[in-house]
């Protein structure tokens, strides 16, 4: 550091020791019963002088051997802005570390993601290729293609996590409608596991984005679809509620372990019925909690194991955050 730029800094003490120097000056020399003497005033300027210059180099110096430890914790600060610096810098440094661990982990999540992905969709790919090899049946072929299309949806979905709020458009929609779509992008599914369908859907307008809805529609139906048993029933309603809509989807399947239950919106959680069910990647239930979460709505779960599991999207009346997007302004 250079002595000039440290002076520049210490103009304060400088000024200060000027003034006490003047005003001690003045009153002796306004003093009348007191004889002036310019000796004595320019003995006393320069031992002012001399303590200021000690002064100074002994703070140039402290100065330079704290700079040279400045990454030191036990390095006393010379001054308050000093001290007021350095929790500065250590909340900043804090907040860097935990910028960066969140990074870490989200690198972590993608690449993890990206590994099992990769696992999942070689098996469709491996299934059509032996079909080449085989008499190709038409319903097989279909039913593997619709799950290769149904990985890529979950990893497209999933990198758009980040840049949700860039890619949404909040307008009113009808339950009604978007379940009957479901179900008809999932019939083939349904009729060769002769699954029936209960619709107790009304026709429902709520509050979000139809693109994402229908994802996170899809997302549960396919959910219940892989953990039906073959015949079984899935039931479609709606309820509306003083303070929220509601979208139902309840199965007969397999159901939930109740240990299970608090964490199947994990990212990438199987539970013990994915380990009997060699399709299950644990994303879909995650995806599709965590896109409502950005639509203001939230995803719940009962389950009873070997009984039912119902999923309920809650669509908040008083609290939702896009309703008022929706609401014409007053001219």
């Amino acid at each position: 550091m250079s002595f000039w730029r440290f002076l520049k800094y210490e103009r304060p003490y400088i000024g200060l020791s000027a003034a006490v120097f003047l005003l001690t000056v003045a009153v002796f020399a306004l003093d009348p019963q007191v004889s002036w003497r310019w000796q004595s005033c320019v003995y006393a300027l320069t031992l002012v002088l001399i303590v200021l210059a000690g002064f100074l180099l002994h703070r140039y110096f402290r100065n330079v051997q704290n700079l040279r430890r400045i990454a030191d914790e036990d390095t006393v600060p010379l001054s308050l802005e000093a001290e007021a610096c350095r929790e500065a810098m250590e909340k900043l440094q804090i907040q860097h570390i935990r910028a960066l661990n969140e990074v870490q982990l989200q690198q972590k999540e993608y690449y993890d993601f990206t590994v099992t992905w990769f696992h999942e969709v070689k098996t469709p790919i491996a299934v059509l290729r032996l079909m080449q090899q085989t008499e190709m049946d038409q319903g097989s072929l279909e039913e593997e293609l619709s799950r290769i299309e149904h990985y890529i949806d979950q990893a497209l979905y999933y990198s758009r996590l980040d840049t949700f709020n860039q890619d949404y458009e909040i307008l009113n929609c009808n339950l009604e409608q978007l379940v009957k779509e479901a179900v008809k992008a999932h019939s083939k599914t349904f009729i060769s596991k002769k699954i029936r369908i209960r619709l107790e859907v009304q026709a429902t307008m709520v509050q979000s984005d139809s693109k994402w809805l229908s994802f996170i529609l899809n997302q549960l139906v396919t959910n219940s679809l892989k953990y039906t048993r073959d015949q079984g029933e899935i039931t479609f309603s709606t309820r509306v509620t003083p303070h929220e809509k509601l979208l139902i989807v309840r199965d007969n399947g397999i159901g939930i372990d109740r240990r299970d239950l608090p964490r199947v919106f994990n990212r990438g959680f199987t539970g013990s019925n994915g380990r009997m069910v060699a399709k299950s990647t644990g994303m879909g239930l995650y995806l599709a909690q965590e896109l409502s979460k950005k639509l203001g709505h939230y995803i719940s779960c009962e389950s009873e194991a070997g009984s039912f599991s119902e999923f309920t999207i809650h669509f908040p009346k008083n609290h939702d955050p896009y309703l008022r997007m929706l609401q014409p302004h007053n001219t």
